[in-house]
């Protein structure tokens, strides 16, 4: 498994703080969540609604984070802090790499939920 895509000492703390168990909903509800957090990305961008475009950005870049997933929550945050409007065709290629990122933590996640 990539190191870059968990960061397995966050993962573990969060199992070791909260359960096992626990951390397999959770995954659950982010595996769940995130596809639709990335569609509100690609819907806002392509609206120019900046303010949900934000949003979005923002839980995708929290709620990762608490898995230890660094590389999508770097690249959530780099959207959540951008000027939607100043991004310009730089849009599709983040929101494409974005896509990649998720799909390699998500597999990763399931990897440790049921390993």
């Amino acid at each position: 498994m990539n190191g870059d895509t968990i960061n397995l000492q966050v993962f573990t703390d969060l199992q070791d703080s909260t359960g096992a168990d626990f951390v397999v909903e959770l995954v659950g509800s982010f595996l769940e969540d995130a596809p639709k957090l990335l569609a509100e990305l690609e819907r806002s961008a392509s609206s120019g609604d900046a303010s949900a475009f934000r949003r979005a950005a923002h839980s995708l870049k929290s709620n990762s984070s608490t898995f230890g997933a660094t590389g999508l929550s770097v690249l959530a945050r780099e959207l959540e802090l951008a000027e939607l409007g100043a991004l310009g065709d730089q849009i599709g290629p983040m929101l494409a790499r974005l896509g990649t990122s998720y799909q390699g933590a998500a597999d990763a996640l399931r990897r440790l939920v049921h390993a």
